[in-house]
């Protein structure tokens, strides 16, 4: 018989937010892979946990997994929990859930306190669709390229920073987003949980008056399609009608239908498209 990986989801801040489930399965389980067990133990400690600590962060990831999948064949029940959260969710646990199906290990999650979820639901912006990125990556050009995919975002876009890289943050997002409204939620769950609502310049100019301190997540509005539209038909409009049919011609749509796309991309008649042609 293998042992079981249990997901456990923590706290982000209220010690309260923990299910009964949860406690439970770090109560009964052999061992728990933690992402920072100086921080866990508090946790642990709070609730009267014994159960052995073993460290899983980041930096042991890849080989701290081969170590647990061989405990759980073994028959081993191991339960990860990260510093706060749901494990797999922006941090290392994905690496170990991956080698458990790989090994035919059990995986099971355990839900509870999320903070990408918890600043959705409360940020007033569209929750049906959205594009959650974490923290955009540190480096110039990988991190380019993610801003440039998220451009023409119709989801609502959510994002985690730390609080000396908030102002810069929020300055390349106006950048690349425009002025775009936003929700931008810090300390969570917590005594201190604050939500401020606006757009990326006066957020950036109430940061400027105001230092910036806690974790934050950003919940961003997806562009609109009537803004998606507006942008195609100003780029219609600076060709030529001639250029434009050349767009369709060149994928070989026949001159009458191109005339009707180019008649409705730019929002006159056909016989305007035609007139032009001659």
């Amino acid at each position: 018989m293998t042992g079981t990986l249990y997901l456990c989801a923590t706290p982000i801040g209220n010690l309260e937010d923990i299910t009964f489930r949860v406690l439970r399965t770090l109560k009964e389980v052999d061992l728990i892979a933690a992402e920072d067990t100086r921080n866990s133990i508090k946790l642990l400690n709070h609730f009267e946990i014994k159960t052995k600590m073993t460290s899983y962060h980041e930096y042991n990831k890849v080989d701290k997994a081969i170590y647990l999948v061989q405990k759980m064949r073994e028959g081993m029940n191991v339960a990860l929990i990260t510093d706060a959260g749901t494990p797999g969710i922006s941090d290392p646990g994905e690496e170990l859930v991956r080698q458990c199906y790989e090994a035919g290990i059990p995986v099971t999650s355990l839900p509870g306190a999320c903070a990408c979820i918890t600043a959705l639901t409360m940020s007033g912006q569209a929750t049906r669709r959205f594009a959650f990125e974490a923290f955009l990556p540190y480096e110039k050009k990988e991190r380019h390229e993610i801003l440039e995919s998220l451009k023409n975002e119709t989801r609502t876009i959510i994002l985690y920073e730390a609080p000396h890289r908030l102002k810069k943050t929020l300055k390349e997002l106006r950048e690349c987003l425009g002025n775009r409204s936003l929700t931008i939620c810090k300390e969570l769950t917590k005594r201190h949980e604050k939500k401020l609502q606006g757009t990326f310049d006066e957020l950036i100019a109430f940061y400027e008056e105001n230092e910036p301190r806690g974790e934050y997540v950003l919940v961003i509005a997806g562009k609109t399609m009537e803004e998606i539209r507006e942008e195609e038909q100003k780029n219609w409009e600076s060709m030529s009608i001639e250029e434009h049919m050349a767009v369709y011609e060149n994928q070989n749509i026949d001159r009458k239908t191109a005339m009707k796309m180019v008649a409705k991309d730019r929002g006159i008649s056909k016989r305007d498209v035609y007139q032009a042609l001659l």
